[in-house]
Parts: structure tokens; C-alpha cells; sequence
């Protein structure tokens, strides 16, 4: 199938190198690459100057899959929720790493997709590519998630690993960076815009909620000094960023918070570039699934699952 890719990051070039790999079992085609800092290139793979729009470069691509990869901007959703919406109004199916229009508009976007009889994965957005949706979706029949617990930014934790070591937030920030894991606005992993718009997507796709990251109940880890780090460590604590959801009589509550946690505690057992997310559900108790130094590799990886699925799902 031939893929359209809006955006040219880190994470589309590994996706990028990873189609190239895998071409000869799977023979997806990059029939185009459209950002607005390099320009656009089709398919001879040359940058020229960008196109108006987004909707120009569908025009012209011609793809049948769009994978969209842009930067997250968790306020809004924009304008990678315009670029989905442009995708299906051409009745193209549609992969993306980006939470943000998932965590503002998943069950408008799930009935668009519908309607347009394309197919819509994602991934990606939560875990670097960890299989999460496709396991809730294929493996946990008759399932009600109740709730979930999570430590799902890297980079939050990668700060609280070097101020433990004596370091500044800004050098734990500089050190997240170097590992290409921080949002492109690195306040986002510190104040907690991240780990909320993450919740609020988990939250709309397995529990039904329509809630944005700024109605989640959001404290970040901004104010927290070396000093307090160090602090807990030494009666074998630390600080960890958490995502929680509890469904309730009066609605689905969700909260991100830097929580106080014992050394020994699954959440914070998982360090630097490693995730946890355990769901809470009606059958099978808690079940959790993990990414162990998870990256860019990863993450381009979750969207070549996507491909593959969607492929999978139109031949049959």
C-alpha cells in the first residue's frame, strides 16, 4: 500500500528506515513526505518548497494510508486533527503517533472514519507502539476497563533519575533530550501536558469518556527541587509522575500527578525510557503491559503494526 507521511521527525524518519527494511515481506511505498520546516517531497524523495496544504499534498500523493506524525500540541489538537480530517474526507485510512487529536476528538474521529468506511490506528500515541489498543480490542472480549494506573512520560523521569544523582531539572531536561524522547516543547513532559493528554486518550478509547487533557486534574513535577529528590531517596523514595482514571456513579475521573512512591513500587521500578500501564477491569482483575527502554524505534514501530493491520483488515 502506498503511505503519505505529514511530518519528518525523529520518529517518521525511523519510520521511514524501518519500511525500507521491511520492504521485501511487507512492500508499503512512501509515495510522499510533507512538513512545514523541510518543505515537500514525493516520490523521487527530493524536498522542495511545501505545498499550500495539506490538502494539496493528498491531492497530489495519492496514498491510500496517511501516516500523521507531527509535533503535539495538547491545548488544542491542531492541526493534526485537521490533517486526519482532510485524510478521511478523501477516504484515506489513517495512522498516527500524535495524542493530541485522539485525547480531543476520538469518538468524533471513530465515527468520521466510519463513515468515510476507512480505517483509523493509533498505536503509537501511548507507550511507544507497546500494544496496548490492539490487545483491549483483540484479546480482552467482554472486558470493562474500570480504571487504569500509569507512569507513561520518559522524560519526567529521566529528570527525577539525575536530580536523585545531584543534578539540575535542566540538566535531567538536557539528558531526556539527548535520548530524543522530550516533546518538542520539553515544558509539556514537566508540567504534565503529556502524561495528561496520554490519559485522556486512554481514557476516551477504553473507557468510553469524552474528556481533553485540560480537564484532566493535571500537577506536574515543575516544582520539584534536587534538595526533596535527594531527600526521599534516602529512606528509599523518589517522585514519580502518574496517570490515574477511576470510572465513578458521577462520571470517569482522570488525574496526573507527581506522586511520592516507595523505591520498590512497580510504577517507579520502571526507570528512564521504560513504561507501565496497568488496567483495571471487571474480569481479569488488573492486567499490565510494559516497554522496556522503549524510543523512536519503537514508536515507528507501533506505526508500521498499523499499517500492517490496516493492510490486513482492507484485504480481508
Amino acid at each position: 500500500m502506498r503511505i503519505a507521511l505529514i511530518g519528518h521527525g525523529n520518529v517518521g524518519r525511523a519510520f521511514e528506515a524501518l519500511l525500507k527494511r521491511q520492504r521485501a515481506t511487507y512492500p508499503f511505498e512512501i509515495v510522499g513526505i510533507h512538513t512545514a520546516r523541510h518543505g515537500t517531497a514525493y516520490s523521487d524523495g527530493v524536498f522542495g518548497p511545501p505545498v499550500a496544504s495539506v490538502e494539496a499534498f493528498l491531492d497530489r500523493a495519492k496514498s491510500e494510508i496517511v501516516a500523521e506524525i507531527t509535533t503535539l500540541n495538547p491545548a488544542t489538537g491542531e492541526p493534526a486533527l485537521s490533517h486526519i480530517r482532510a485524510a478521511f474526507a478523501r477516504n484515506l485510512h489513517v495512522i498516527t503517533a500524535n495524542k493530541g487529536p485522539i485525547a480531543h476528538a476520538y469518538a468524533a474521529l471513530r465515527e468520521e472514519a466510519g463513515a468515510a468506511r476507512v480505517e483509523f490506528r493509533f498505536e503509537s500515541t501511548v507507550m511507544d507502539g507497546v500494544p496496548i489498543f490492539n490487545m483491549v480490542r483483540n484479546n480482552l472480549p467482554g472486558v470493562k476497563i474500570l480504571g487504569f494506573t500509569g507512569a507513561l512520560n520518559s522524560t519526567s523521569k529521566v529528570v527525577v533519575e539525575a536530580m536523585r544523582q545531584g543534578k539540575s531539572m535542566q540538566d535531567g531536561i538536557e539528558a531526556a533530550r539527548r535520548l530524543g524522547i522530550t516533546e518538542a516543547d520539553a515544558s509539556y513532559d514537566i508540567e504534565g501536558w503529556d502524561s495528561a493528554a496520554k490519559a485522556a486518550l486512554l481514557a476516551n478509547v477504553v473507557m468510553g469518556a469524552r474528556i481533553t487533557p485540560p480537564e484532566v486534574d493535571r500537577r506536574g513535577i515543575g516544582r520539584l527541587t534536587p534538595d526533596r529528590v535527594r531527600e526521599l531517596a534516602k529512606v528509599r523514595k523518589t517522585v514519580c509522575l502518574v496517570s490515574r482514571a477511576r470510572a465513578h456513579p458521577a462520571g470517569i475521573r482522570v488525574r496526573v500527578r507527581a506522586e511520592v512512591l516507595e523505591d520498590t513500587d512497580p510504577l517507579a521500578a520502571v526507570s528512564g525510557t521504560s513504561n507501565l500501564l496497568l488496567l483495571h477491569t471487571d474480569l481479569m482483575g488488573t492486567v499490565g503491559v510494559a516497554g522496556i527502554n522503549s524510543g523512536v524505534e519503537q514508536t515507528a514501530y507501533g506505526l508500521f503494526s498499523d499499517a500492517v493491520d490496516i493492510a490486513r483488515t482492507v484485504q480481508f
